[in-house]
C-alpha cells in the first residue's frame, strides 16, 4: 500500500508516504501505484488535485486533512482526522468511504458549487481582503458578507431571473431548479453567457473561461474516506 500526500511532508511509522506539491501531480510516475492520496488543503485545493486526477483517470481513495477556511467537502462528509486516518491504515484497518459526485464546465471539475452570481462577487472581495491581519480566519469573508449585502439583497432577484447568470450548489439538491439557480445537475445543462471571457466560481476558486458557451454535465465520483 503505497500513500501519496499533496503539499505536506507526513511521516507514520509502518506506512509508505510519498510527499509532492499540488504542481507535480500531473508528472508523477507510476501513478496508479498509489492507493490512497492525501489533499492537504481547502476545497479550492481538492477540486484542482480532481481535475488532474480526472484527466489522469487515476480513482485512488481520497483522505481529506482540510486546512481551507470552509472545507465544505470535508464537513458534508464528516471526515476523520487524519491522525487517526494513518493510525488505522498502519493497523491493516480498512476504512470507510462515501462516493462524491463531481462535475465538468467545459474544461474545468468542480464537486460542489459554480456559478457567476453572488459567491462569485464574494469571493473576490474576501481575497482583496486577504492582507495584514485579515490575511487568515474567517474575519475576511464575514467582512466581504457585510459589504456585499445590500447588492445581493436588490440583485439577486434580478440574477435569478437572467439567463446570462447561474449558480450551481450541489449539496442543494432538494432544489432541482430555481430561477438561474440549480440543486442538482443530472442532465447536461447549456448555459449562453454572450461572452467569450468570463470569470466563474468554482469550488472557491475563480478561473476564467474563455468561451461564451458553458457546457455543465456529471463528470464521476471520487471515493473519500469517512471513518478511521
Amino acid at each position: 500500500m503505497r500513500i501519496l500526500s499533496i503539499n505536506k511532508t507526513l511521516h507514520h511509522d509502518g506506512l509508505s508516504i510519498t510527499t509532492i506539491q499540488e504542481s507535480e501531480l500531473a508528472t508523477v510516475p507510476n501513478i496508479t501505484e498509489y492507493s490512497y492520496i492525501i489533499i492537504n488543503g481547502g476545497d479550492g485545493t481538492i477540486r484542482r488535485v480532481i481535475k488532474t486526477l480526472h484527466t489522469l483517470e487515476h480513482t485512488a481513495i481520497i483522505i481529506l486533512n482540510p486546512t481551507g477556511s470552509f472545507n465544505v467537502i470535508a464537513k458534508l462528509h464528516r471526515v476523520p482526522k487524519l491522525q487517526q486516518v494513518l493510525l488505522s491504515l498502519s493497523q491493516g484497518k480498512s476504512p470507510k468511504t462515501t462516493r462524491q459526485s463531481y462535475y465538468s464546465l467545459n474544461e474545468e471539475i468542480f464537486l460542489f458549487s459554480a456559478g457567476n452570481m453572488g459567491d462569485l462577487q464574494h469571493i473576490f472581495l474576501a481575497e482583496t481582503l486577504r492582507f495584514g491581519i485579515l490575511k487568515n480566519g474567517m474575519a475576511k469573508y464575514v467582512l466581504a458578507v457585510l459589504f456585499l449585502l445590500p447588492v445581493h439583497l436588490i440583485m439577486t432577484p434580478f440574477m435569478l431571473l437572467s439567463k446570462r447568470k447561474f449558480f450551481i450548489f450541489a449539496p442543494a439538491g432538494f432544489i432541482k431548479k430555481f430561477g438561474s439557480f440549480y440543486g442538482k445537475v443530472t442532465d447536461t445543462i447549456e448555459i449562453d453567457l454572450d461572452n467569450g471571457y468570463n470569470h466563474i466560481e468554482l469550488d472557491g476558486d475563480v478561473v476564467t473561461v474563455r468561451q461564451s458557451i458553458l457546457k455543465v454535465a456529471p463528470a464521476g465520483t471520487i471515493h473519500i474516506l469517512t471513518t478511521p
